[in-house]
């Protein structure tokens, strides 16, 4: 039976050492990685990821953790907003207008109020609502899905035997570019062998069944043994 052989533990990308070391594990045959975030988690009417109803902009993964969205969207700088929102959010022309709204328009206290203010000022060009990125944005600073990311991809290589596999499912082009460079410089250095030329993507039916996974692109490569 699987489920006997099945360890849950709570900890950060940047914890998988400690949490191997801890669970009394060496070296293992294989890591999944899912950067995907819980479509659970989106739709919680209290966590404030999602615009559809009013929330506390809260955005926090990790409920213990004290930084929220709302101390960013409320305090932070106007060039802070902008930046993050370029980069993270990809929102390349409309971020520093988004930006200033946002400084002028405080205190904002929940999610639909920021998101009508961002529509207010961003006109809607496409079925992507204009609050989209700004979201995603707040969403990677609140929780560092980016240093998570980074610490992850540094620590994996390390604790995967030769011969070793490791399969990573992005959902975000932000993410997998990260990916696709880490795995480039594993290859180069002779460390990993790239079994997925061009990343793979789910087909129409797996998309059919699971809506969610349109926008997932899967990467894997294997560990090669200790260099001579």
């Amino acid at each position: 039976d699987c489920a006997e052989r099945i360890t849950f533990r709570q900890s950060r990308f940047s914890q998988l050492g400690e949490t191997l070391k801890a669970l009394g594990v060496g070296k293992v045959d294989g890591i999944l990685s899912d950067l995907g975030v819980s479509k659970w988690q989106l739709m919680s009417p209290e966590r404030g990821f999602s615009f559809q109803h009013a929330a506390p902009l809260d955005m926090r993964m990790d409920r213990g953790q004290d930084l929220t969205a709302s101390d960013l969207v409320n305090r932070s700088s106007e060039k802070e907003l902008a930046d993050w929102i370029f980069r993270l959010g990809e929102e390349r022309r409309h971020a520093r207008r988004i930006a200033r709204a946002t400084v002028r328009a405080r205190p904002l206290r929940d999610s639909l109020q920021y998101a009508e203010l961002i529509a207010a000022v961003v006109p809607r060009t496409g079925k992507l609502h204009p609050a989209t990125r700004v979201f995603q944005a707040l969403r990677m600073v609140v929780n560092d899905e980016e240093g998570e990311l980074a610490a992850l991809l540094e620590q994996a290589p390390e604790w995967i035997k030769p011969g070793g596999r490791w399969v990573v499912i992005a959902f975000q082009s932000l993410d997998d570019r990260q990916v696709k460079r880490a795995f480039q410089s594993l290859a180069r250095e002779k460390r990993a062998t790239i079994l997925t030329k061009h990343v793979v993507r789910p087909d129409a039916e797996e998309c059919r069944v699971n809506p969610p996974s349109r926008s997932a692109v899967l990467r894997a490569l294997e560990m090669r043994g200790e260099l001579s």
